[in-house]
């Protein structure tokens, strides 16, 4: 399998070998043909200037056009020649050469004739092309030709101005060698600066990849660095990963908690069982009194039934929530109204003073009423536990927007700051001398938080100057 900086370098690598072969062949082309085009725009030039003074020439010989035109038309034909670096032929209409270019006066071209489809051509107007001309010169060459007229416009001949193919070939030659040269060094260059850059990109994924099998063998503690040269993306995906772990650290510290809890928690009746067991099939303890013990360990196995029940109702709510068709419109004022009811001879038993603020009129909230009775219940439950003989016991209810804020308190001994995080936490227990004391597991707060959270609401607690207060809401529905 491929690696990412491979299949990064790979592809970037081809797309710029690519666009640079593309990019060199097409200026390589357009470079040509526009030398070409301004070439063949010279030669044309040139050949007009030798035509115009061929004609010169012939006027001052009276209408002579042969071998006897005279020495000066040969030298100013032979210097405008080497001006424009070309070779220039003044031929007859028979594609006979009467007078070259060459430096000197007598050279194997004179008395040389041209194909019969050239001067055919040449005659009829001029012509420009691309060829060889046998018989004179052996290599290719770009020919531009014009026919000659005399003044009284009768056509006696042509000439003929031509440079070799090779000398644009020549300069090609130099351009593409350049060119060559550049690119390989703008490559060089490019493929250090990909690799380069591709290795920094790799890196963070890299790490990730490490911290993921750190976290394979057990290593929580593993993280990715952010920042740096990271890219923006890269960063936020190392800030993802980093939250991903923190949470899964979270997760296995709450999981080992759990297990401590839970094997604390049902260490103590679970031994207290097995005591009073092993003691009535002993002997140890008289049949007169095996029916108070056999009550006692009737009682702790209902205790623990009763955590159990607890425990797999906090696990629905967290893997579910509240499913949409048990959410349903009631009164809180009555729902609040049935709960403090059922705790009258408690309250009475410790001499509670109770304060009620409910409106005078019906407030209907949406929820599940047997969850939020059961979040009712809980905190009354604990204010009056926590409240001492002849405290105070408070019961609110409130309408803000589209809430409705219910608020249970109790005086008495406030909870430490450093204690109020953790009050919803699993078997946690506020008051730490309660662990003597059977009646509670830790679990009423951390099921309560569960349903009001599974309602999508929220709920606070704030403990001081001698009063403790728990509130949370619930989204308000018009009355019918």
């Amino acid at each position: 399998m491929r690696s990412t900086f491979s299949r990064l370098f790979s592809t970037t690598a081809l797309i710029i070998l690519v666009a640079v072969v593309g990019l060199g062949v097409s200026f390589r082309v357009m470079v040509q043909d526009y030398l070409a085009q301004e070439r063949e725009s010279e030669l044309q030039a040139t050949a007009q200037a030798v035509a115009s003074l061929t004609v010169k020439y012939a006027a001052a010989m009276d209408g002579s056009y042969d071998g006897s035109m005279n020495m000066g038309f040969h030298m100013n034909l032979a210097f405008a020649a080497q001006v424009s670096q070309t070779d220039a032929l003044v031929c007859d209409g028979a594609g006979n050469v009467i007078v070259c270019s060459c430096q000197e006066p007598v050279c194997e071209h004179l008395s040389k004739t041209l194909d019969a489809s050239y001067v055919e051509a040449a005659l009829a107007g001029g012509d420009t092309d691309t060829g060889v001309l046998r018989g004179i010169y052996p290599e290719k060459r770009y020919l531009v030709s014009l026919p000659v007229a005399l003044p009284d416009d009768s056509l006696v001949g042509f000439v003929l101005v031509s440079e070799p193919v090779q000398g644009i070939g020549d300069i090609m030659s130099q351009i593409t060698q350049m060119f060559i040269l550049v690119a390989i060094v703008v490559m060089l260059l490019t493929f250090i600066s990909i690799s380069v850059f591709t290795q920094n990109q790799c890196r963070p994924l890299r790490d990730m990849a490490n911290a993921a099998r750190e976290f394979g063998h057990g290593n929580l503690k593993a993280r990715v660095e952010t920042g740096g040269d990271n890219t923006m993306e890269i960063d936020e995906l190392a800030v993802a990963f980093n939250n991903m772990a923190s949470s899964l650290e979270k997760s296995e510290y709450q999981r080992q908690e759990f297990v401590a809890n839970v094997s604390h928690e049902l260490k103590t009746p679970m031994t207290t069982i097995g005591g009073y067991v092993d003691g009535i099939l002993d002997g140890t303890i008289p049949p007169e009194k095996e029916r108070k013990y056999l009550t006692l360990v009737s009682d702790e196995v209902k205790r623990l039934s009763r955590l159990v029940r607890s425990m797999l109702e906090v696990s629905r709510l967290q893997d579910q929530g509240i499913p949409a068709e048990k959410m349903t419109r009631f009164d809180v004022s009555e729902c609040l109204g049935q709960v403090l009811i059922a705790f009258e001879q408690k309250i009475n038993s410790k001499h509670l003073d109770v304060q009620v603020d409910f409106p005078e009129y019906p407030v209907y909230a949406l929820g599940e009423l047997d969850a939020i009775t059961q979040v009712v219940y809980n905190l009354i439950d604990n204010g009056v536990k926590f409240c001492p003989d002849g405290g105070q016991l408070g019961l609110s209810l409130r309408e803000s927007g589209s809430k409705v804020y219910v608020s249970v308190s109790n005086t008495g001994q406030t909870i430490p700051p450093e204690e109020l995080p953790l009050v919803f936490d699993r078997f946690h227990k506020i008051d730490k001398s309660r662990s003597l004391n059977r009646d509670g597991w830790g679990l009423g707060l951390y099921i309560v938080k569960t349903i009001i959270c599974s309602h999508g609401e929220d709920i606070s607690v704030t403990s001081r100057e001698g009063k403790t207060e728990f509130t949370f809401t619930l989204k308000k529905v018009n009355s019918l």
